[in-house]
């Protein structure tokens, strides 16, 4: 938004009274006694006077600019624009210069446009069945889905059309409001299918996982605008709205996959007008592994991620079974969190500490990391938790009444698992009596392996513990992922086998 002008005063109308002679013959010996205070005087008043007639930074650009060309135009500047953005200068001056994604607004705000995929890889999966019958309009259960309700921070998947206005994606298209379209896939836009349905779910439950670590809530059901916005430093509820956006009104000028503001999430001044971040289905298709990758990516943009690429791509489109969530997830079936740990990575920040910079704090741990202070679990009963830091383990308390043929299962989340977990059975005294680790791979894209685990054993009557742990799998540098982003939700159940 343009601000306020820089005007300078103008002299008085009409001349001055005339000095007498005198008067003027003693002025003219002291200014030449003092000249060169007067002219020393005089710099730094025509200095000062230059600063306050500075460009501000918010009108540096007449209109968005890509990367270098951005760059170029604020390279005098660039400290301000950096501190205008909440970045150091060198990363910003590093953004710019190597990421083709990297936009800067007329304001001088840091956005991405994610790039489209083609038509092959836009082909969607089918979702697994979930929803039971048809709704009209955004009602019932695939609406109210939460992922940690009561919280202050909320993360809206928004699939149900949105009216943008009086923001920063209205100024660059000059267009106000926007009315953006429901999610459709069978031409009736009024209406969800039980299939349509069935992507809403798995499409929350994706990105539910990929932001689990987080005290966030991942939803479908609209929360109230003032949850989402925030209003100044002392309001603490607040988030993004991802849109799901199915019309052109953007899109068609980019032919792009998505776009975001970065490090917007926790803005306490104009956080409504660099909102909502955007997921275009004509840019990534319509299935829920797609969405949800560039959801999850497009909301990191908001918490304050850029991307992860290497010396000579953009984006980063993994190994083996792995991917980073801010390069490209959608080929792999595990996409984590990231800092940089794979050869030739050209990002090495630390993706939890700077989404906790933007106002997510790692989630409160469940259960206890030892024997002494284990969580209890009850044999046909199933306890669900999260290991939401890196050197985290959550231990449970068994009590077995009868001797016997037990199984421990370990499930990581059924969609776009994150957590990779070993599983050990330990006897009364914390000894290790039994251990699984299971190599992990992917069936398909959109199908993690070898994530769980479970152990067998026979059991006499008495106390035991069960122990999950994350784990890695193989190197980094080569096929494989280290510990720093396995971590997520799991359920854990024992009965008897």
């Amino acid at each position: 938004m343009d601000g306020p002008g820089v005007f300078r005063g103008e002299p008085p109308a009409g001349g001055r009274e005339e000095e007498p002679v005198v008067n003027r013959i003693r002025r003219t010996g002291a200014l030449a006694c003092a000249g060169a205070v007067v002219f020393g005087g005089l710099a730094v008043a025509l200095g000062t006077q230059a600063d306050a007639q500075q460009t501000p930074i918010d009108q540096l650009l007449s209109q968005p600019l890509a990367g270098g060309s951005a760059l170029g135009k604020v390279q005098s500047r660039l400290a301000e624009v950096a501190a205008h953005n909440g970045l150091p200068t060198d990363q910003l001056r590093q953004i710019l210069a190597t990421d083709k994604t990297a936009w800067l607004d007329a304001d001088s705000k840091l956005f991405f446009r994610e790039p489209g995929l083609t038509a092959a890889q836009k082909a969607p999966e089918a979702s697994p069945r979930w929803a039971r019958t048809a709704v009209a309009a955004a009602a019932g259960p695939a609406f109210e889905l939460h992922s940690k309700p009561g919280s202050n921070r909320v993360i809206y998947l928004d699939f149900d059309g949105h009216t943008i206005t009086g923001t920063a994606w209205n100024a660059s298209k000059g267009v106000d409001p926007v009315n953006v379209s429901a999610y459709d896939t069978d031409g009736d836009p009024a209406n969800f299918s039980t299939a349509e349905q069935d992507v809403v779910h798995e499409v929350w439950a994706r990105v539910a996982e990929d932001y689990a670590s987080f005290d966030v809530d991942v939803t479908t059901q609209e929360p109230a605008q003032s949850a989402i916005d925030r209003s100044g430093a002392s309001d603490e509820q607040y988030g993004t709205r991802v849109l799901i956006d199915p019309d052109t009104w953007y899109q068609s000028g980019c032919g792009c996959g998505g776009v975001a503001y970065v490090g917007v999430y926790d803005s306490t001044s104009q956080h409504d007008y660099y909102q909502p971040a955007l997921v275009f289905t004509k840019g990534v298709g319509t299935g829920a592994k797609n969405l949800a990758e560039a959801a999850s990516h497009e909301a990191g943009h908001n918490v304050g991620l850029s991307h992860d690429g290497t010396s000579t791509v953009g984006y980063y489109q993994g190994h083996g079974a792995w991917a980073p969530i801010m390069g490209v997830g959608y080929y792999r079936g595990i996409s984590q969190w990231s800092k940089g740990e794979y050869a030739d990575a050209n990002n090495k920040e630390d993706d939890y500490a700077v989404v906790g910079s933007h106002g997510l704090a790692l989630r409160a741990d469940e259960a206890g990391d030892t024997v002494g202070d284990a969580a209890a679990l009850t044999v046909g009963t199933p306890a669900s938790g999260v290991i939401a830091a890196e050197n985290d383990t959550d231990v449970y308390r068994v009590d077995v009444s009868a001797a016997g043929n037990y199984t421990a299962t370990a499930s990581s989340a059924p969609s776009g698992g994150n957590l990779d977990i070993k599983l050990d059975l330990l006897d009364s005294s914390g000894a290790v009596v039994a251990s699984n680790d299971p190599a992990s791979g992917q069936s398909d894209a959109g199908t993690p392996t070898g994530l769980g685990a479970s152990v067998s054993g026979s059991l006499q009557p008495g106390t035991y513990y069960l122990r999950i742990d994350n784990v890695g799998y193989g190197d980094p540098l080569n096929t494989g992922y280290s510990t720093y982003g396995s971590r997520g939700a799991y359920t854990l159940g024992v009965s008897p086998s």
